[in-house]
């Protein structure tokens, strides 16, 4: 019996009646019969699996299906340059040539007030002190509704200049707690609504602004005032064009990344070593009294200082989320973004010319 039975061959096609009346083994797409050999080549088979996974969706569920791609695209065709145009660069992000001839025009001016009339020059210094007050309070008016009162910050912020030429320190002393006070009193008259923050900003503004441009008018009064202003005003952008230059050309670890990508700690020491070198010409051939180790130090202070500056208005421009405090000047945005390195190292360089040559 047993080898009756195993005498008994098996068809290799498809049975005819599976359990439910139809093929057992053909009723699954791409299945072959059950003993049968897939003979299709390897590359013929992945064809088909891929085909087939194509028509019924993705795999999984964040399997995306993407359009096929067409095997040779088209080459885009390049832009097209009329004759004679010379070829593209890449350019800067500000007018570099507007920004150049704006500078030049400012120190023309500057230098020319500075050693015709003095009196004029601190005329000049109050002018850019009511543009750059102006200048701050709309900007923080408009981002943050912050309403600083402009009239008394304008006011005084000028006398405080004038205070500082004509009486001195205690002058300019004076004229600031006088006009720290006038904005308080001022800000009375609108709703109490924000008061605080209101006058809190306007004094920040006072000192910010006026009181440190004071101390360039405190500059002036010696007797070879403006040759004092003149190498503050040296230094100030000697120091600016060394941390350019040098970290431009050599900079590669940041110094302040989260206040401002582009200075870097290679930057920071072009800065000092041009101011140095600069200040020790100056105080050699400029200042009277004056001694080459001295204008060292000087150049020293006046590039920490002013890289300090810098970075004290980039962060208040990122809290604003401006780019530029105005747009007064082309090519450089407004009064305050050239005065943000001029105004703290006025005061530092002020105090140290009176300790090396004093304040006459």
């Amino acid at each position: 019996m047993f080898l009756r039975s195993a005498s008994v061959s098996r068809p290799a096609g498809p049975l005819p009646g599976g359990p439910y009346g139809g093929p057992r083994d053909a009723a699954v797409p791409g299945h072959t019969a059950r003993g049968a050999v897939d003979r299709r080549p390897p590359e013929d088979e992945a064809a088909g699996l891929e085909a087939g996974r194509l028509q019924a969706g993705p795999l999984f569920r964040d399997e995306t299906q993407q359009e096929p791609m067409p095997p040779n695209p088209a080459p885009q065709p390049a832009p097209q340059q009329e004759p004679g145009e010379p070829p593209q660069k890449k350019r800067a992000g500000r007018d570099l040539r507007a920004a150049i001839g704006v500078g030049v025009g400012l120190g023309a001016v500057v230098v020319a007030a500075l050693f015709v009339v003095k009196a004029v020059f601190v005329g000049v210094i109050a002018a850019a002190v009511v543009v750059g007050l102006w200048e701050l309070t709309s900007r923080l008016d408009e981002k943050k509704g912050i309403r600083a009162p402009i009239v008394p910050l304008a006011v005084g912020g000028a006398m405080m200049v004038v205070a500082g030429y004509v009486w001195g320190p205690q002058g300019a002393w004076l004229a600031m707690a006088l006009t720290a006070l006038a904005v308080l009193v001022w800000r009375m008259a609108q709703p109490p609504d924000g008061y605080l923050r209101d006058v809190t900003a306007g004094v920040f503004a006072v000192f910010y602004v006026p009181f440190l441009a004071t101390f360039v008018a405190l500059l002036l009064t010696a007797h070879d005032g403006p040759w004092r202003v003149l190498t503050f005003i040296i230094l100030t952008v000697i120091s600016d064009t060394g941390a350019y230059a040098v970290g431009w050309r050599f900079g590669s670890h940041k110094l302040a990344p989260r206040i401002s990508p582009g200075k870097t700690r290679e930057g920071l020491a072009g800065a000092i070593a041009f101011a140095m070198a600069a200040g020790a010409l100056c105080m050699h051939f400029l200042v009277d009294g004056g001694l080459w180790w001295q204008g060292l130090l000087l150049g020293l202070g006046a590039a920490v200082s002013a890289t300090l500056g810098d970075l004290g208005e980039s962060m208040i421009k990122r809290d604003l989320g401006i780019k530029d405090m105005g747009t007064l000047l082309p090519g450089h945005g407004g009064i305050m973004d050239r005065l943000d390195s001029l105004l703290p190292t006025a005061p530092v360089v002020w105090l140290l010319m009176v300790v090396f040559v004093g304040s006459h």
